[in-house]
């Protein structure tokens, strides 16, 4: 589970830029308008393979194969990157500097008030108006063989939606073996603190995108409490457990089960269990099955909380191939800080000093029940 160092990957100069494929993963490329060039990036081991995009550092597609061998693509998105642009359902996006919400859009460092956009209502959501998803990264490092990755690497400005300090951010996709990927996450505050929360914000549906709700996938999240929110989703501070509530997902459920009872749906932030945490803090976080196809995910991370959403804001989106995406279609599972973090000092801080390294890792494991 190891990943490359953040003094290593820093240093490694940025490679030529790379040819834009004319069709991959069904989805259409073209060049965005501007100086920046667009790049759809396909990593592969056998069967399994996913492309992933400079545009926000995006996933674009995941396939694999199902218990009768047929080959589909698990997570949501949109045909063109036209659709990513502007985006407000944050399709397969790297998010940030602060995933999830701030409260007010704004928050004080050392005495220091700090404004920031607010895009959520009076609130900051996934780091404003044009977060991380919004823009254009560059590719420090791409490798293919039996283990393929690439790098990202974008630099957020000082005052950037109003966060303070500039911020060097690398994330590394790459495929560790059959059926599985990483997702490594490094931030650096160049000259001020600032909050860092990142997120990768994956929509999925194990039966394959646009093939019906994931309202019977079966879900088990190895924590036993969550932190409860208000009306407009902030925080109230408190941890609450999960016993006797339709939040408790510490054995496999199925979310249309209880889904009637939590107003608007799940949408809320699970406090992670150190049951089966390795020596560097990594734990499993979830278990994603669904029935008809044999999948299953599991999704291992080092992060205290995982964000549980079943798409309850999707409304008919047009997708891949043709595909509609209906409320509920997607599920995810975003391992993270806690939301609003900088508002409530008995969460874990996510103020990083300049120089100090935020590091954020995920591994996904997928199998076939029965194999």
């Amino acid at each position: 589970m190891a990943a490359m160092s953040m003094k290593t990957t820093m240093a490694l100069a940025p490679l030529l830029c790379l040819a834009v494929a004319a069709s991959l993963g069904g989805v259409e490329a073209r060049k965005h308008p501007g100086k920046e060039t667009l790049g759809y990036y396909e990593l592969r081991r056998g069967e399994f393979s996913m492309v992933v995009t400079n545009w926000g550092a995006t996933i674009l597609s995941v396939r694999l194969p199902d218990k009768n061998g047929r080959i589909d693509d698990v997570v949501l998105g949109y045909k063109t990157i036209g659709g990513y642009v502007n985006d407000t359902t944050y399709f397969g996006a790297l998010v940030g500097r602060v995933a999830n919400r701030i409260a007010g859009g704004r928050f004080t460092i050392k005495n220091h008030p700090y404004h920031t956009y607010t895009n959520d209502g009076n609130n900051t959501l996934h780091g404003g108006h044009r977060g991380f998803n919004q823009v254009f990264w560059s590719v420090r490092e791409r490798a293919t063989g039996a283990f393929p990755y690439i790098t990202f690497y974008y630099r957020s400005g000082d005052g950037e939606e109003g966060f303070p300090g500039a911020l060097d951010v690398l994330v590394t996709y790459k495929i560790d073996g059959d059926y599985s990927y990483s997702v490594t996450m490094y931030a650096r505050p160049v000259d001020k603190p600032t909050p860092v929360n990142l997120a990768q914000h994956t929509y999925w549906n194990l039966r394959g995108h646009g093939r019906g709700t994931v309202l019977d996938h079966s879900v088990q999240i190895f924590a036993s409490a969550v932190t409860p929110v208000g009306g407009d989703l902030i925080p109230t501070g408190a941890v609450t457990p999960v016993a006797g509530t339709p939040f408790d997902f510490r054995a496999p459920a199925a979310p249309g089960a209880r889904i009637a009872e939590v107003e608007g749906g799940y949408d809320i932030n699970y406090v992670l269990d150190g049951r089966d945490a390795d020596g560097q803090g990594v734990r499993k976080v979830a278990v994603v099955s669904e029935a008809t196809s044999g999948r299953v995910m599991e999704l291992w991370g080092d992060q205290p909380g995982v964000q549980f959403y079943t798409g309850n804001f999707l409304k008919g989106d047009e997708g891949k191939g043709g595909a509609v995406y209906e409320k509920h279609g997607g599920l995810c599972l975003e391992t993270q800080d806690f939301p609003d973090a900088v508002h409530n000092p008995k969460f874990p801080t996510e103020i990083y000093r300049a120089g100090q390294v935020y590091k954020h890792y995920m591994l996904y494991k997928f199998s076939i029940a029965g194999k």
